[in-house]
């Protein structure tokens, strides 16, 4: 029997799994990558804790781009159970929190340490700071060239990543492979980044953190709500909850469109309950200005930022008050760059690949996966399940297929 030869462009999460996947198949696997190790971007997932996986089923919005069923097909094959039982195998404990799933050791460096040694025993050959410029059908299958060497194999895997975190290696180059290989591309935006918002009250705010529900607003529509803990900067909004609605946002801006947030800083209390609140407090000090009526009530740099809004008389107090916790409309100018984002919103649409084994339908022999898909996923793990999911399942097609 012939052993196949599979070129892995890329040493991230999905270009690890797709090599040892497609080793386990009798590939003959090299990985080439353009840093000077693997999985730059891998072991600064969740701050350096790597959240592998997330128990919890996706639902709508959880992953964003791709069709749902294109999606879902590719996770019904490899879902979050595979995943644990893949990095079980591999001798890696992990713990779950709220069907959040981290190494036990809560350190990247433990998941990237025991897919390297699967690696090593595999055999698969690791070719560092080599950069790919180009993919070329042969008639005995592929040439991928880099500035040095020309590497000749049966199949490829991209698995170059996208735009966020550059200092990773994720510096687009990917996307150009494959427009160079016939695709075509969804414009790429920033995604889980913090947005950039206009006027002075984030920066009277900065440094403050709210529980809020927040609401975007896109050409006068809501689009998205979500609860969480919002981190007020000199900039603009960051957090979790920032994160989760911040693709819609910058796709929407990138359409030119009118993007605002809507922030409710007291969740927990209805205008009614908050008015009456205010109410009761004026009534009972009437000799109080409005910043002592707050006191106990809001945090200091909030009853700044609401005294410099609607001065410090306490006319129409009440009113003022409750529009000001339940209802604060920032407009967003932007977002932050891809140094800061955790993800990319956009790139290779999927229509353009199969489902079944993330091949190209336009460039056969050419197989896809990770994050240069146009599939972003919501906070908790799933961007990595992603890259475990469509790793897997391109590498056992690319290590299957003669």
């Amino acid at each position: 029997m012939i052993m196949k030869r599979v070129i892995i462009v890329g040493a991230g999460a999905s270009g690890l799994m797709s090599a040892i996947t497609a080793a386990r198949q009798g590939a003959a696997v090299t990985v080439l990558e353009q840093m000077e190790k693997p999985g730059k971007k891998l072991l600064v997932t969740g701050n350096g804790r790597c959240n592998l996986t997330n128990r919890k089923a996706p639902e709508k919005n959880t992953y964003r781009g791709a069709e749902e069923d294109f999606v879902s097909r590719v996770l019904r094959k490899f879902p979050a159970e595979k995943t644990l039982e893949f990095f079980h195998g591999l001798g890696l404990l992990t713990r779950e929190r709220d069907g959040y799933i981290y190494p036990y050791t809560d350190q990247a460096g433990s998941v990237l340490e025991v897919l390297m040694q699967e690696i090593r025993r595999l055999k698969v050959k690791m070719k560092y700071k080599e950069r790919v410029t180009e993919i070329r059908q042969t008639e005995e299958g592929f040439a991928v060239h880099t500035a040095a060497w020309k590497y000749v194999c049966d199949n490829v895997i991209l698995c170059a990543g996208g735009m966020a975190a550059p200092q990773t290696g994720s510096d687009g180059s990917g996307y150009e492979l494959a427009r160079k290989c016939g695709h075509s591309l969804r414009p790429v935006y920033p995604a889980l980044v913090p947005l950039k918002v206009r006027g002075s009250i984030p920066r009277m705010l900065s440094g403050t953190r709210n529980y809020v529900k927040l609401a975007l607003e896109i050409d006068g529509r809501t689009v998205y709500q979500d609860s969480g803990e919002l981190q007020w900067t000199d900039y603009g909004v960051s957090g979790i909850v920032v994160f989760q609605l911040s693709r819609f946002a910058a796709e929407a801006l990138g359409e030119q469109k009118n993007v605002r947030l809507h922030v409710d800083m007291m969740p927990e209390y209805s205008r009614t309950e908050i008015k009456e609140l205010m109410e009761q407090k004026s009534a009972c000090f009437p000799e109080k200005s409005a910043a002592e009526l707050l006191a106990g009530v809001w945090k200091e740099k909030i009853i700044r930022a609401f005294l410099k809004l609607y001065g410090k008389n306490r006319e129409n107090f009440c009113e003022n008050a409750v529009s000001f916790i339940k209802n604060l409309t920032l407009e967003v100018m932007g977002t932050k760059s891809f140094e800061m984002a955790q993800v990319c919103a956009g790139g290779v649409p999927a229509e353009e690949i199969c489902a079944e084994t993330l091949e190209s339908k336009i460039f056969p022999g050419l197989y896809l996966a990770g994050e240069l898909l146009d599939v972003d996923g919501a906070c908790g793990g799933y961007n990595l399940q992603w890259a475990w999911a469509s790793g897997h399942i391109a590498g056992s097609s690319a290590g299957r297929k003669v």
